[in-house]
């Protein structure tokens, strides 16, 4: 196994154009190799869902042994057996209890890819960027105060090794997402950011997610961990993750954040969803439920999963409020769902994804005051987004524009994990990350698990 020692950003150059310029006969120089450590959650597979020219299609993973590498393993053949567009990964197992420190001995690969048990995921950070290596993570990366201790040092050690950890920030790819962020940012349609008040917060996000799901086709089967929030995390500290990204992201795009002075968390809770035991059979395909989770059951024997939580807070100037439900399936015909409202001076930017829309996120732009002034001026400021995004329209409705997206765009959930794992390597590639985005990884982290600290009171 060849390691690669990267002195400066022209060998990086030079190693990729190797990549292109190999024949059969030599041994072809891949950017990276991957290392999969206790996949133990589906993204940890949906990273392989396509594969990447400038990655070794040889795979190494080391979990301990049980259902979660058995189903990590099927999920990684399904895309290697499939008819359309097959993957051609070549996975190399290693199963025991000593799974972590074997693989940290062996080290045949470069980029550890890290998505499942969240209780010991960010000491697995620490110890990895230690032993010089870059690590790709599913989030949360820290769900508690104490982890982001340990992650703030990871972040630290990194830096001094020249090595890449950053997380798996999918929602950036999802085009409501990326049109709100841009349009917010052009002052004849959107104006400024207003400031809010926790009472009326200038941004909301919230996403409701459902237990019992499909996902490449096929119904979900979910660790019994999962539902154990010392394990899994709280929803407050797991799927918040997202959309404080998000606020960060569109609200102060390519600006570093101080988390110590930044950032005021005003208010937070959290609430427990109710599974019944046949509920909990159906999603993770056990009839008993196991001993840990025995804190979490009532008289009744149902389960009680503190997947909800509520957040406001203050980002600089904004005052902003996450919210995350988790119920147990989605009615027919429906499905995950996502909603956001960036409040203007001049208009207000919305996603919704109600009934009204089937259930598909749509984008539209609500003037403060319509006059007949505005709807030219709106047409001549939006010529700019549909000359970047082609097909993409705006369509008045009454007082209210919608931004009409062709499907095109709409690659859905799964296909934004081969989009991040993409940009991970052009970031690889030249050697370093954004000079924004390690301090507001922090800043999104200590969000957080600050809010957490607060529900728990």
């Amino acid at each position: 196994m060849m390691k690669y020692v990267w002195r400066s950003l022209q060998t990086v150059i030079l190693v990729v154009t190797m990549m292109s310029c190999v024949d059969s006969e030599k041994q072809t120089v891949y950017l990276a190799t991957l290392m999969t450590a206790d996949p133990g959650h589906f993204h940890a597979a949906l990273v392989q869902k396509v594969m990447y020219p400038e990655v070794n299609p040889q795979v190494f993973v080391y979990a301990p042994q049980g259902p979660d590498v058995g189903d990590h393993l099927s999920r990684i053949n399904g895309f290697n057996t499939r008819e359309d567009d097959p993957t051609s990964w070549n996975t190399k197992t290693y199963t025991g209890e000593d799974f972590f420190t074997r693989m940290l001995e062996e080290k045949p690969g470069t980029v550890l890819v890290l998505a499942g048990n969240n209780q010991k995921k960010t000491e697995y950070i620490h110890e990895a960027v230690s032993k010089g290596l870059h690590v790709f993570s599913d989030k949360p990366m820290a769900i508690n105060l104490s982890d982001f201790e340990i992650l703030k040092r990871a972040f630290k050690i990194a830096e001094e090794q020249g090595k890449l950890l950053n997380d798996m920030m999918t929602e950036r790819f999802e085009i409501t997402s990326m049109l709100q962020k841009e349009l917010a940012h052009v002052p004849a349609i959107f104006g400024e950011f207003q400031t809010g008040s926790p009472e009326n917060p200038a941004v909301v996000k919230e996403s409701v997610h459902h237990f019992f799901k499909f996902v490449a086709g096929n119904k979900i089967k979910r660790p019994p961990w999962f539902f154990d929030v010392e394990q899994e995390g709280d929803g407050i500290v797991d799927v918040t993750t997202h959309l404080v990204d998000l606020i960060q992201w569109a609200c102060y795009p390519e600006v570093a954040l101080d988390y110590e002075t930044d950032i005021q968390m005003i208010a937070a809770n959290r609430w427990p969803t109710v599974m019944t035991p046949l509920e909990f059979e159906a999603v993770t395909r056990l009839k008993q439920i196991p001993a840990y989770l025995n804190k979490d059951l009532d008289e009744s024997g149902n389960l009680h999963v503190f997947s909800n939580g509520e957040m406001v807070y203050r980002l600089r100037d904004i005052h902003a409020r996450v919210k995350v439900e988790w119920r147990y399936q989605a009615p027919e015909g429906t499905g995950d769902t996502h909603y956001s409202i960036l409040r203007g001076t001049k208009a207000d930017l919305e996603i919704r994804q109600g009934a009204e829309e089937k259930y598909k996120p749509e984008l539209y732009i609500l003037p403060h005051q319509y006059d007949e002034a505005y709807p030219d001026e709106l047409k001549s400021a939006f010529s700019a987004i549909e000359s970047r995004y082609e097909g993409i329209e705006l369509i008045e409705q009454g007082s209210v524009f919608r931004i009409h997206i062709p499907d095109q765009y709409r690659v859905g959930h799964e296909a934004h994990f081969g989009q991040v794992t993409q940009q991970y390597l052009n970031h690889l590639a030249k050697g370093k990350l954004p000079d924004w985005e390690v301090p507001n990884c922090l800043a999104k982290y200590f969000t957080t698990t600050a809010a957490f600290e607060m529900a728990k009171k």
